[in-house]
């Protein structure tokens, strides 16, 4: 086989092989852990808990209020709205939002999310991870996906020691951004492995983050922690722009969330391995 024969025939497995992957994994392996949000009045706590108000911008309306969440048609929703009784709380918005802290949180894996994005001036919907025992920005943060507005596209986005606090976005390239189908739901996925981070929509790969050789610190951490899921709608901020009252309410729905443990899907293959000896 000449060079440029075995160059195509190269690029053709590498191709068939990345997409038999991404679409068969949960087929050939099943989830570590699930939630299809079946239950009929509210989320399952022994997995989530309601993310509490803090002082940034993409948690300074969360709320425990049952009108920013809902479980409807098997899928949780959870909401950003005016505030129409600023006696008991005197945030002019609120929204829903849930996280697994301290309840599930996983090291090298794969997780998958499927969500339906609506659009509002303002709305900042979002799916992401952070340390379960670590600080920020040291121990990293995964941004599976971010959405602004009424956007075509949703950001994926890498945060750590390195591309914050010394501004190293480029070196490897830090994020990107997806098409998504504004009008359906998406499945949003990332991969953490020991040497990189690889981010899908729809099961076709769009970001791959990897480790790389450099002399400056904090550059790759997402091998030395386990992460926690946050899934929210957030609203407003400087990145967002303006909150337009008009639009809301606006909801984020949640059809399932999914985590593929590789460690545990190395353990199955090599059991299948020994029962075919």
């Amino acid at each position: 086989m000449n060079f440029i024969k075995f160059s195509i025939f190269l690029g053709l497995t590498i191709f068939l092989s990345n997409g038999c992957n991404t679409r068969s994994f949960g087929k050939k392996y099943p989830p570590t852990w699930e939630d299809n949000f079946a239950q009929s009045k509210t989320f399952d706590e022994t997995s989530w808990t309601k993310i509490p108000r803090g002082k940034s911008e993409w948690n300074k309306y969360m709320t425990n209020d049952e009108r920013c969440y809902a479980i409807r048609e098997g899928k949780l929703i959870l909401r950003g709205i005016k505030n129409t009784n600023r006696d008991v709380d005197t945030a002019h918005y609120l929204t829903g939002g849930i996280y697994s802290k301290d309840k599930r949180y996983f090291g090298f894996g794969r997780w998958e999310i499927r969500a339906k994005l609506n659009g509002a001036q303002g709305a900042w919907p979002a799916i992401w991870l952070l340390p379960q025992d670590g600080r920020w920005p040291d121990d990293g943060e995964i941004d599976i996906m971010e959405h602004l507005n009424f956007d075509p596209f949703v950001y994926q986005t890498v945060h750590s020691h390195y591309t914050h606090i010394l501004n190293e976005r480029d070196h490897p390239k830090q994020g990107t951004t997806a098409v998504i189908d504004s009008e359906d739901f998406n499945t949003y996925a990332v991969e953490i492995h020991r040497d990189s981070l690889v981010f899908f929509v729809n099961y076709k790969k769009t970001f791959s983050y990897p480790r790389i050789d450099t002399y400056k610190d904090g550059q790759y951490p997402f091998d030395k922690n386990q992460y926690y899921l946050l899934i929210d709608m957030q609203l407003g901020g400087q990145w967002v722009g303006r909150i337009n009252p008009n639009d809301l309410p606006v909801e984020m729905e949640i059809d399932w969330v999914r985590f593929y443990s590789f460690e545990e899907k190395e353990v199955q293959r090599k059991k299948t391995t020994s029962s075919d000896r």
